[in-house]
């Protein structure tokens, strides 16, 4: 039998490649959700910590699944439990950067691992466990003939340097034990945003579940996971160290049979929905007896997979009648969202049934006999809570049934190490499993002052970029749009009550750095006045915005009787349509901002808690071309006050955590750390010049000057063309947001993006200037072709790296019915040591292509060809990235228009590195006709019509060597 991604087991004959990906964490999680369910727990958290990473599920009473999963940056479909990992293992190493403690992702591996291990590592997650005399009497299996213990003594100097490097870098006085569990705090902050993901995220209460702990490190850091969690109880079966390989022997045969269904709920009957279950049980059971003969072995697993006319978002819920399985869908779904619609229609997008085969191993559980003697083996010294205590150590198999420890306590197992902390206690149950429990309250003792403490101020970032996180998520799945939904067009970010940005999820970087610019223009209005239990709405490029199809939702955050104002937070998405002269938004050749849609420079969308539907209707049908599909806006305009509400809940769960004073001046400290880093990073620069032409014969220039001896930059634009007739304006948020974006990047480090990072620098754009256009300027290219130049112009300036694709290559076709648009990605550019990479998107945005499926799903179209285009990067020492070739057909008439750049202009290559190729742009007329199209353009397209977009490749760096030359 072979484990599967699933959860379940499969003859050899029947075992795929694709079903092994998740198999090693499918099978703990399958172990630990056994040994619970015989435990007595029905409600889980899987924590399964081993040597390099941390893997984490949800369960209560299902099997949890899910059918896109990406690992290692590939994005599979296949059925695999759904697991999340985060890169916080035993061997995580453990260093400081100057301002903050820092923990992984990297790892020391197995070789050398860990400094403890005599084999010359790093300081790890171990050592600090080590450090704070948290591993006594492990394994003597070390050195060159093996028998020698853990180095302490090896650990012990590594933390007393490390702690002297800390206070002489930040004035931080801190024992090496204080150090070593200041990393242990982080590595369990890390930990704990993983858990969150699949259950706060999505709507479920961790304090009622029980923390099922193991792998070999799990049970070191179980009592702090679960203290950072509000979780009252953890579970550590006898076999925890080597759980996921026991949890194998206890899965059952499975095996998914699927059939697609897309019917409208009211259009199919409850006997029509369970012969189409039966037909696919029957199927299953005779795939399963295949494998086994014992027919009463097996059972079934009926579900139906639902969603909201409109919506991608389809939830799996179990069926026995359609009334039930619907109050089960809308009861999911509200938990996770917040919200459900009533005036929606409901579609039965799929149905699956699991056929399970019991595995008679599962009777095999282990009880505990209660005439042991429970005797400590040894007393030692352990630091925890900043303290150090007299701690007894037990032998795992020397605690009798119904033995009571309270914390602080060692047990020890031959596969494992478990930490009972002080405030807790442990019991050794009937069937031999340990369950933790804390019997004290949490005291929270936290560094709050006008200095940072280092450690939480590494947490507070994780606390603040999960929450920007979070919010995302909630917003891809209640999204209408396919912009929203497929290519993630859109951003999160929280801000403070001056509207300067704290942190945000790595959305699209044009947005994130200059929707700060929205939120402040809002607080300045004159027709706004902010007040609590209202949300506004604004896209003008004169108020912060970036183009009108950019819609940016703001909630602003009050304390509790609503008389100060905290923060905001804030979302933008791409709509897919808001009027103007061309489906989508998107016009090739606008000249005044009424030609591209519906503009607001500030409005009430939600007061005193209720949507303002009727008004939002009424703006989205003011302009001369009004909006084309207003219920697609409406739909994602909830999804965006959705995920802010996300924001405003997790906000004030860590007010309650922390303190709001606390929260506040962590708010501050995170924006110093962010200049800091950027500071740093300014005196290893040098001042430049550069001039960036664009196709149609503006051009971009922009001078730095760095002040080494005062670690700041003037960025100078003066010299940049005039505000132009044409539509490639850009506002100057999105400047802004192109030097933010440029100067974050040039910090190799892992810092948030937030407004510390533009503190020392000065920029300088000329009013009037393409760069800072007035009203009515046409802007729609300015956000998407014009950043780009910006960006180019700056790494050319500073002489780090050659010209991207330069261009995001929007593409939009529809008509009345139908609205869509894409970015379409290309090379990037080379630098020093490094070829451009092909085929992506690059620097101001970072959206995802639509899948094929999807497109053509929605859409009358074929998706006939997308490559990589080969030979299109320039040459040089370091290749530029090579574009790509996309073709797409008509199945009927519509309107389509290309915005790009680059197509006149190569894009440069930088010390002496060649141009990468222009793009190209054809329409193919349905006899074989071929039209070349301008950088700009709109066409008018017939059946089997189609539209190729070659997109640019990237410059190179440095001068090409003969052999590439010939070559």
């Amino acid at each position: 039998m072979f484990m599967q991604s699933n959860g379940g087991l499969t003859a050899a004959q029947n075992f795929q490649g694709k079903d092994s990906i998740l198999s090693g964490p499918a099978g703990g999680i399958v172990g630990a959700i056994a040994t619970s369910k015989k435990a007595g727990f029905n409600k889980i958290i899987a924590f399964d910590m081993g040597g390099t990473s941390t893997d984490v599920a949800h369960f209560a009473g299902e099997l949890e699944r899910s059918y896109e999963t990406e690992v290692a940056g590939v994005r599979m479909r296949v059925p695999t439990m759904n697991i999340h990992t985060v890169a916080a293992g035993g061997g995580s190493l453990l260093y400081f950067d100057g301002l903050r403690y820092r923990v992984g992702p990297e790892s020391a591996g197995a070789n050398p691992g860990p400094a403890g291990y005599r084999r010359g590592g790093p300081l790890t997650v171990t050592d600090a466990n080590i450090m704070l005399g948290k591993l006594p009497l492990f394994p003597a299996v070390f050195g060159e003939q093996g028998n020698l213990s853990l180095d302490s003594e090896k650990v012990e100097h590594l933390f007393s340097r490390l702690a002297k490097k800390i206070t002489s870098s930040c004035g931080d006085h801190r024992s090496p034990q204080q150090v070593a569990e200041g990393f242990i705090d982080i590595a369990v902050e890390n930990m704990t945003t993983a858990i969150k993901k699949i259950s706060v995220q999505k709507g479920y209460n961790v304090s009622e579940y029980t923390l099922c702990c193991y792998g070999a490190a799990g049970g070191q850091h179980a009592c702090k996971v679960a203290d950072r969690l509000g979780m009252k109880r953890v579970m550590l079966h006898p076999f925890s160290g080597v759980l996921s390989a026991y949890g194998m022997g206890l899965a059952d045969l499975r095996l998914l049979k699927d059939q697609a269904l897309e019917q409208p709920w009211d259009e199919i009957s409850n006997s029509q929905l369970k012969d189409h279950l039966l037909k696919l049980e029957q199927l299953g059971q005779a795939e399963m007896l295949l494998q086994i003969s014992d027919q009463e072995k097996i059972s079934s697993l009926f579900r139906v997979n639902i969603r909201y006319s409109g919506s991608d978002t389809s939830l799996s819920v179990f069926f026995s009648d359609k009334e039930s399985s619907r109050l089960a869908f809308q009861k999911q779904y509200y938990q996770q969202f917040g919200f459900i619609y009533t005036d929606k229609q409901l579609i039965i997008e799929s149905l699956s049934v699991e056929i399970i085969a019991n595995n008679a191993v599962n009777k095999g559980f282990f009880t505990q006999q209660s005439n042991i003697t429970s005797k400590p083996i040894l007393v030692t010294d352990v630091f925890s809570n900043n303290k150090t205590h007299k701690t007894s150590v037990f032998k795992r198999e020397s605690l009798s049934q119904g033995t009571t420890l309270k914390g602080p306590v060692i047990i020890i197992e031959p596969t494992a190490t478990i930490i009972i902390e002080p405030g807790w206690q442990g019991e050794i149950t009937a069937r031999n499993d340990l369950i933790l429990t804390r019997f004290q309250p949490i005291k929270r003792l936290l560094a709050v002052g006008t200095s940072a403490d280092p450690v939480m101020l590494e947490i507070f970032n994780k606390l603040f970029m999960s929450i920007a996180e979070q919010m995302g998520f909630v917003l891809q799945k209640t999204a209408y749009s396919v912009n929203i939904k497929e290519r993630l067009d859109f951003s999160c970010a929280l801000f403070d009550a001056n509207a300067q940005l704290i942190a945000n999820a790595p959305h699209i970087p044009v947005h994130l750095g200059s929707m700060g610019e929205s939120v402040i223009a809002l607080v300045e209005s004159e027709i706004i006045t902010i007040k609590p239990k209202e949300v506004y709405l604004l896209n003008s490029p004169y108020q912060g915005g970036t183009h009108l199809p950019d819609i940016t939702v703001v909630t602003p955050i009050f304390n509790k009787d609503n008389s100060q104002l905290l923060f905001f937070v804030a979302s933008r998405g791409h709509h897919a349509d808001v009027g103007g002269i061309s489906p989508g938004s998107m016009p090739a050749n606008s000249q005044h901002i009424e030609q591209e849609g519906v503009l607001s420079a500030g409005m009430k969308i939600v007061i005193n808690g209720k949507f303002q539907e009727q008004a939002i209707r009424k703006w989205l049908q003011s302009s001369p071309i009004p909006a084309r599909n207003p219920e697609q806006n409406i739909a994602d305009l909830q999804a965006q006050i959705a995920a802010n509400n996300k924001g405003l809940l997790e906000l004030q769960k860590m007010i309650e955590q922390y303190t709001l004073q606390t929260v506040l001046q962590y708010m501050q400290h995170v924006q110093n750390n962010a200049a800091a880093c950027v500071r740093n990073i300014l005196p290893t620069l040098s001042d430049g010049h550069f001039v960036n032409p664009l196709d149609n014969g503006a051009k971009i220039v922009v001078k730095i000057q760095i002040n080494k001896t005062h670690k700041t930059a003037t960025i100078d634009f003066t010299g940049t063309s005039n505000q132009q007739s044409t539509n490639f304006n850009a506002p100057a948020s999105v400047c802004k947001a192109a030097v933010l974006y440029v100067f974050r990047t040039l910090v190799k480090d892992d810092i948030p993006l937030n407004a510390g990072c533009l503190t020392p620098l000065n920029i300088i754009i000329p009013k009037d200037s393409m760069l800072n256009p007035q009203y009515p300027a046409a802007v729609v290219a300015g956000n998407v072709e014009t950043s780009q130049y910006i960006v180019d112009a700056l790494y050319g300036a500073l002489g780090v790296l050659a010209g991207s694709q330069g261009s995001m290559n929007n593409f939009t076709f529809g008509n009345d019915r139908y609205q869509y648009y894409e970015t379409i990605c290309g090379g990037a550019g080379a630098g020093f040591g490094f070829n451009g990479s092909d085929a992506v998107q690059t620097h101001m945005t970072n959206s995802r292509i639509t899948d094929p499926e999807v497109l053509e799903w929605r859409f009358p179209v074929l998706l006939e060809e997308f490559s990589i285009r080969k030979n299109s990067g320039g040459s040089g020492q370091w290749i530029g990235g090579n574009g790509v070739s996309r073709t797409i057909k008509f199945l009927q008439p519509m309107s389509a228009t290309i915005l790009s750049s680059h197509r006149l202009q190569a894009p440069f290559g930088i010390h002496h590195g060649l141009s990468g190729q222009v793009g190209v742009n054809t329409l193919i007329k349905a006899n074989g006709k071929k039209i070349k199209l301008n950088a700009c353009d709109q066409v008018n397209l017939d059946t089997n019509d189609m539209i190729q977009i070659e997109t640019p490749g990237g410059g190179g760096y440095g001068a090409c060597c003969d052999a590439q030359l010939m070559s």
